[in-house]
C-alpha cells in the first residue's frame, strides 16, 4: 500500500510546536519534510530543556520533528533567501508561523508566491490571525488564559489553571493538517493551491464544544467544576479506599448498573438520583452515597469490576502507567526511529492505524542542519 502523501514535499518553515506538528504528521503519512531552520540556534526548541534524550537533543525537539530533514538557511542572507525560493518552487505545501507579515516582508507573500506556484498550498500558523490580533505574541499558555480555557479548568474554589501539556497547539496543528489535506483534495479536483490560516484562539474555541454551545445557546456562563461534568453525573473522580477513580456514567441504565454493582441497588429509583438531571442536580447528595460504598475497596478493584459491567472507570495514572497500560491493551504505543547515523529516538506512534498498513520509516528527529549538504546540492541541481 502506497503511503497516502507520497511525493508530496513539505518546505517547514515552522517552529515550536503547532506547525511542527503538523508536518510531522504529514511526514507520519509518507510526506517528504524538510524543516528550514536558522543557522546555530535553530528552532526554538531545540533549547528548551531538560529533559534531554540520549541524542543530547531535548525531549520536547524530539515530540514534533521525526521523520523531516533539517537545513539551516539565513532568510536575511539574498543566496540562501534564493535557496528558500527554489525549496518553495519545488514544494507542495509551505508552512510557517512568523510573526504576521513578516514572512511576506523576508519575500515569501503569498499573492507572488501563488502567482509563479499556482498549485502552492501555504499555510499560516498564529496566535490571534492576521488581522487586530495579528501584533499580539502567540503562546499556548496566554491562549489558554484569554481563549476561556483556563476558566474552566481547575477546582472551583481554587485558581484558573492551564492543561498539563500544550493543548491549544496540539489542538491548531491537527486543524493546520485538516486544512491542508483538504487543500490538497481541492487541487486535485481544481488545479489550484490555497491559502490555509489556522490561529490558536479560534481553534481553541471551536474545541469547547459544549462549553461555548452552553454560553451561545443557552446565555451559560461555564465555570470551573474540577474533575466533574457540567451536564452529566456522576461524571468525575470519586474516593476510593485508597484512591481515587475516574467514573463515566453516560446515561440512566449504565448508573443502575453501577449502584448494583456497588451493592446499593435503591439509589436507581431514588427520586433524587433516577435521571440524569436529576443526578447533575443532587451532585454532592450522590457523591456522598457513592463513596460510602467506593471507600470498601481499591479503586484499581472497582475499576476491574465496573468495566467488566459496562461502566466507564479508571485509575488516575502517571505518564508512563498510561503507556503501559496501552501496551497491555496491544496498542503498540512506542516506536523507535532511527536517525542517518544510527541513533534511536523513543515515540509516541502516530495515533492512525491503517488496514492494510502503510509501509512509512520515519527517521528520528534531525540533528541541526544535518541535511545541509544532500538538500542544498538538490536545490542546486535543475528542477
Amino acid at each position: 500500500m502506497t503511503a497516502p502523501l507520497d511525493g508530496i514535499v513539505v518546505a517547514d518553515f515552522s517552529r515550536v510546536l503547532a506547525g511542527p506538528l503538523a508536518t510531522m504528521t504529514l511526514a507520519d503519512l509518507g510526506a517528504r519534510v524538510i524543516k528550514v531552520e536558522r543557522p546555530e540556534t535553530g528552532d526554538d526548541t531545540r533549547a528548551w530543556g531538560p529533559p534531554y534524550a540520549e541524542s543530547g537533543m531535548t525531549t520536547y525537539f524530539e515530540s514534533a520533528n521525526r521523520g523531516k530533514e533539517s537545513v539551516t538557511l539565513d532568510l536575511t542572507d539574498p543566496a540562501d533567501r534564493d535557496r528558500a525560493l527554489e525549496l518553495i518552487a519545488r514544494s507542495d505545501v509551505v508552512i510557517e508561523n512568523f510573526r504576521p507579515g513578516l514572512f511576506a516582508r523576508l519575500g515569501f507573500d503569498w499573492e507572488n508566491l501563488s502567482a509563479a506556484h499556482p498549485g502552492l498550498i501555504s499555510v499560516s500558523v498564529s496566535g490571534f490571525g492576521l488581522g487586530a490580533g495579528a501584533d499580539l505574541p502567540g503562546y499556548d499558555f496566554v491562549a489558554q488564559a484569554v481563549g476561556g480555557l483556563m476558566h474552566i479548568t481547575g477546582e472551583p474554589d481554587g485558581q484558573a489553571m492551564k492543561a498539563g501539556v500544550a493543548l491549544v497547539d496540539v489542538l491548531t496543528g491537527k486543524d493546520a493538517v485538516i486544512g491542508i489535506l483538504a487543500a490538497l483534495r481541492r487541487r486535485e479536483l481544481t488545479g489550484r493551491g490555497s491559502r490555509v490560516e489556522v490561529n490558536l484562539l479560534s481553534s481553541l474555541q471551536a474545541a469547547l464544544v459544549n462549553q461555548v454551545s452552553a454560553h451561545l445557546g443557552a446565555g451559560t456562563e461555564p465555570g470551573r467544576l474540577g474533575n466533574r461534568h457540567p451536564s452529566i453525573a456522576p461524571y468525575e473522580s470519586l474516593r476510593c479506599a485508597d484512591a481515587p477513580i475516574a467514573v463515566a456514567c453516560g446515561n440512566d441504565a449504565q448508573f443502575a448498573k453501577m449502584v448494583a454493582e456497588l451493592g446499593r441497588r435503591e439509589l436507581a429509583a431514588d427520586e433524587r438520583f433516577r435521571r440524569n438531571p436529576d443526578r447533575v442536580a443532587n451532585r454532592e447528595e450522590l457523591v456522598v452515597e457513592l463513596e460510602a460504598a467506593l471507600i470498601g475497596d481499591t479503586a484499581a478493584a472497582w475499576a476491574e469490576r465496573l468495566n467488566r459491567i459496562g461502566v466507564a472507570a479508571g485509575v488516575v495514572n502517571s505518564v508512563g502507567e498510561g503507556i503501559a497500560l496501552a501496551e497491555r491493551l496491544g496498542l503498540d504505543p512506542v516506536r523507535d526511529s532511527v536517525g542517518d547515523d544510527g541513533r534511536r529516538s523513543r515515540q509516541i506512534r502516530s495515533p492512525l492505524t491503517w488496514i492494510p498498513e502503510v509501509p512509512v520509516t520515519v527517521a528520528a528527529p534531525p540533528r541541526l542542519g544535518e541535511h545541509d549538504e544532500r538538500v542544498r546540492a538538490w536545490l542546486d541541481e535543475p528542477a
